[in-house]
């Protein structure tokens, strides 16, 4: 493909196509030849800063009642080394890579982390070259697909200790956590859990064990709490 018809799978036309060229050009040219070559460090250091305050700016707004900790971990979901470089491979980016002679030798244009580099180059081409609106636009396009997948943040690692924070953001008593039953026979125990918090009791949770059955209802009171403050 030709830049003519790169720009056509992006879906966005450059005003200065030096500025595509140099989101294209990988670092090791710089090591060849005698003269310094710009390549696209730079470019990916600002394409990088603008994709984190695009998807943490919808984040933010999807999920009102969530803090920091999930949408951390949403967004971490949406954006790692190895989608980079998915998204990359789909616009067809490795084809159009200015590599240098070894890098080309060594399948530069399939290594995953260049691409990924490369397409955080991109966005900080279409930022530079038609502002923030028009990589936001590309951005949202690209991500959009996983944004409608994401219906709730990634799951939730520790329950308790979400639950604790959240609660102690309003009181310094910390939750209690107290097992009610335990049911069946020895190898296939069913524990159901209650946790309370300033003697309400906020949620219930089963599981195999005790443990299980703490993280379980940690969970149910984290999303009544955030359902709650969501209306």
């Amino acid at each position: 493909m030709s830049l003519a018809d790169l720009q056509t799978r992006l879906a966005y036309a450059f005003r200065d196509e030096g500025l595509l060229r140099l989101a294209l050009t990988h670092p090791s040219v710089a090591h060849e030849g005698g003269a310094p070559v710009p390549h696209n460090q730079r470019l990916e250091f600002l394409g990088d800063a603008v994709l984190q305050l695009v998807l943490t700016h919808e984040l933010y707004e999807k999920f009102p009642a969530f803090d920091e900790g999930p949408l951390t971990k949403a967004r971490a979901k949406l954006v790692n080394r190895r989608t980079l470089a998915e998204h990359a491979r789909g616009l067809g980016l490795g084809a159009h890579l200015i590599l240098s002679h070894g890098e080309e030798m060594h399948g530069g244009r399939e290594r995953p982390s260049a691409l990924a580099d490369t397409f955080e180059a991109l966005l900080g081409a279409i930022f530079l070259d038609g502002g923030f609106g028009a990589v936001r636009e590309f951005i949202l396009r690209e991500f959009g697909a996983a944004f409608g997948k994401l219906t709730v943040p990634p799951t939730i690692e520790n329950p308790k200790g979400e639950l604790q924070e959240l609660l102690q953001a309003r009181s310094p008593e910390s939750p209690q956590y107290l097992v009610v039953s335990a049911t069946g026979p020895d190898h296939d125990r069913v524990f159901e859990c209650t946790v309370q918090h300033g003697g309400v009791e906020l949620a219930r949770g089963r599981g195999k064990s005790k443990k299980a059955a703490e993280s379980e209802a940690a969970l149910a009171a984290l999303k009544k709490l955030r359902e709650k403050t969501e209306k």
